[in-house]
């Protein structure tokens, strides 16, 4: 019988426990209720526990949005030095669900759940990479972020943060299917080469390894981590605000929202509000951020297939939002205007009429674009039946945002699970079901009309003044005249400066609608004045790891298209 743990929790935690019990033979499952349901079970019990969970009609948690690993080498009250982390989402039910596996030893091995979500394919070698978390049954288990001759495991906490190891030519990772010689019959007079990553149709930094068939793509394998920082790393030996800069360089084409999805977690562990002015401008800066992402997306992608036009009539606006951002903070791309608390500082005086003006401005651009666009021949064949990915698919690789929603998936967190002012206005979640790269580049469109109507409804009730940051001074800096005129502003400012905001001990994963999907933060801290373990969700992360499956069978120029649709970042996919 299986032994689930019994102690108070919440409805939505009893629910998982209730369908638990006795559900699963000879299993160690217990339940506890912290911001999520939190399942904790061992590495023996894990696969039974995943596929219950995916497959139990009153479970459904189909969706893995993310997996990691976290070291306790320095956290107290924790059971074992490693644990693994796996957030999942069920699609039909809108509800979040957290599993913890206990892990035994210094260097622990369990079992790998890629037949239950292939989407833990990437996450799992990302664990290993850092981690050194051994997945048994992995079909490729091998690093992902770090270059083949780095040595150890970067985000152990006896890992030291400065370590740094050449790779030379001679390290250079060489996928099976080059060498690989029993391929098909039919393909006897196949070539592998070499897409990027230095090129300007991998947008920088992804590398594709591709064996062609004349034009026919027959096997393809991707390899990312050129650009690899490791934020997480970096973001353990700073304090909580310090941690804003780097947010931005995830997703740097819309690199406010990361700055609000991250400030939203530190604030809800916290337990502070930030004022509406400040959350409607947030809301506002958002909105806009989305519409430039999508902007940049169908831009170069359009590019990629020969459609120069676009691409200025699509800088344009994005240009102009760039004028509205650098007239809130002085910067443009990388912009670290959000703070723990609210904004860094006050908009300008006219904020609201610079607005307004690209409400009038940017809906042009966008019909010029569709316009050029939606009947084209050439776009058609490199967009229509291209790139195709069905419901089931997307759901089991792990998709989010509008390529999720391109593949019939009405998933939206802003719907889903309102947060600021997202359930006060009227807008649609554009949906298609065709889930090819006409699909995804008509819900990008239309999400940026959504997402100008939003503005719209945002500025109407946006008071004309009023505090955008909290008053609590453990959080917000105080006004400059009170720090030099008031003793006690003055050790507020000075123990800000020196210490950091003092977040409570616990651990907190939140979700946010980022311009690629489901932007979350899982964040651990213990009490001090730097995060312990921080873990974004990358949105495109997923999409990057099915890339490599979608693009078999096609050709090299549906390819480049279809890399275009799925979005990827760089900053974001390699961290």
């Amino acid at each position: 019988m299986s032994d689930v743990a019994i102690s108070p929790v919440s409805a939505p935690a009893e629910r998982v426990r209730a369908r638990l019990s006795g559900a699963i033979p000879d299993s160690r499952v217990s339940v506890a209720d912290l911001d999520l349901p939190t399942i904790e079970t061992d590495p023996r019990s894990w696969p039974a526990v995943a596929r219950f969970l995916r497959d139990d009609p009153e479970m459904r948690f189909d969706l893995l949005i993310d997996l990691l690993g976290v070291d306790n080498l320095r956290r107290r009250g924790r059971p074992s030095r490693f644990e693994l982390v796996v957030h999942l989402f069920s699609t039909s039910r809108d509800e979040h669900v957290r599993v913890k596996v206990i892990l035994d030893g210094e260097n622990p091995e369990l079992p790998s759940v890629v037949d239950v979500w292939p989407a833990a394919n990437w996450f799992e070698r990302e664990a290993f990479d850092l981690f050194g978390f051994r997945f048994s049954g992995h079909p490729n288990l091998r690093r992902i972020l770090c270059h083949q001759a780095f040595v150890g495991h970067a985000l152990r906490k006896d890992y030291p943060p400065g370590q740094r190891w050449m790779c030379t030519e001679e390290d250079l990772y060489v996928p099976g299917l080059v060498a690989r010689e029993n391929v098909e019959e039919d393909h006897f007079e196949t070539v592998v080469v070499n897409l990027g990553p230095s090129h300007p149709a991998t947008h920088g930094t992804l590398r594709i390894v591709a064996r062609l068939d004349g034009e026919q793509i027959v096997e393809a394998e991707s390899e990312i981590g050129y650009l690899h920082r490791c934020f997480e790393k970096m973001s353990e030996t700073h304090t909580w605000n310090q941690v804003i800069p780097y947010t931005d360089r995830l997703n740097y084409c819309s690199a406010f929202i990361n700055n609000v999805a991250y400030c939203k977690t530190v604030e809800r562990m916290l337990g502070i509000e930030v004022p509406e002015r400040g959350a409607l401008v947030r809301t506002i800066l958002s909105e806009f951020s989305r519409i430039m992402d999508h902007c940049v997306c169908i831009g170069a992608n359009l590019v990629d297939t020969g459609a120069l036009t676009n691409f200025w009539y699509l800088f344009q606006p994005r240009e102009e939002i760039y004028g509205l951002i650098e007239a809130c903070c002085g910067a443009r791309l990388t912009v670290s205007y959000g703070r723990v608390g609210g904004l860094s500082r006050e908009v300008p005086a006219d904020f609201v009429a610079r607005c307004r003006s690209l409400l009038r401005s940017i809906p042009k651009f966008l019909d010029d674009v569709d316009n050029l666009v939606k009947r084209n021949r050439i776009v058609w064949d490199r967009f229509r039946g291209v790139g195709v990915v069905t419901r089931d698919q997307a759901i089991g690789w792990g998709f989010a945002g509008p390529c999720l929603r391109a593949s019939g998936v009405g998933y939206d967190v802003r719907k889903a699970r309102p947060y600021d002012f997202y359930d006060r206005f009227d807008w649609d979640v554009p949906v298609h079901r065709d889930g090819d790269n006409f699909a995804r580049y008509l819900v990008r469109m239309e999400e940026m009309r959504q997402s100008l109507s939003i503005i719209r409804q945002a500025l109407e009730i946006l008071p004309s003044s009023g505090p955008v940051s909290s008053g609590d001074w453990h959080v917000v800096l105080p006004p400059k005249d009170r720090v030099y005129h008031d003793m006690e502003s003055l050790i507020y400012h000075f123990k800000w400066v020196m210490e950091g905001i003092q977040v409570p001990e616990g651990e907190r994963y939140e979700w946010f609608e980022g311009a690629n999907g489901e932007l979350g933060f899982y964040v651990v801290s213990t009490g001090g004045g730097s995060p312990y373990r921080i873990k974004p969700r990358p949105a495109c992360f997923p999409m990057m790891a099915a890339f490599e499956k979608i693009i078999v069978g096609s050709r090299v120029s549906d390819a480049i298209a279809t890399l275009g649709t799925l979005n990827i970042i760089a900053g974001e996919l390699d961290r």
